[in-house]
């Protein structure tokens, strides 16, 4: 790409490498990772005549309590994360079809699918400290990792 002076690179990552949440740290960790890393690179190479794009996914059913391990209360992590699975597909269906990204993304530096993940973000942009205010409320209402060990259980374990 450097060589022709043209190209695209396009990493996708997630809203959660735009605002951090309880319990899910190391999955947040691993995609401000991955916007960073993306960010810089479309920095370093925008001179060159290489584009790279930032795709934020907001909240998609994966399917990835089903394959999860939890600490903690087993059982109680697993129900919060499996129904908040359920609902995010609910509430905040997308379609990132192929002709819409290429629509979309001919300038941008980053792109956010859905209204929900680009109001979050943008949120978080102007009140971190509020973004964080509310994320620490609604962590009241998540398991307490009080007596908490550090044995890990996977999805099957963890059924009710």
């Amino acid at each position: 790409m450097l060589a022709r002076g043209t190209g695209r690179i396009v990493n996708i990552a997630s809203i959660g490498g735009k605002v951090s949440v309880p319990h899910l740290i190391p999955y947040g960790c691993a995609k401000f990772a991955t916007v960073g890393f993306s960010e810089g690179l479309h920095a370093e190479l925008k001179r060159f005549g290489v584009h790279v794009l930032t795709v934020i996914p907001g909240l998609m059913r994966t399917g990835s309590h089903l394959n999860a391990q939890f600490k903690g209360n087993h059982e109680a992590e697993f129900g919060w994360f499996a129904v908040s699975g359920r609902i995010r597909w609910l509430l905040f269906r997308q379609s990132a079809r192929r002709k819409d990204c290429k629509r979309d993304c001919a300038n941008r530096a980053e792109l956010i699918y859905q209204l929900a993940g680009k109001l979050l973000a943008g949120v978080h942009g102007v009140a971190p400290g509020l973004t964080q205010q509310v994320l620490a409320q609604v962590n009241r209402l998540l398991p307490d990792a009080c007596g908490a060990t550090e044995k890990k259980a996977d999805t099957k374990a963890s059924r009710l």
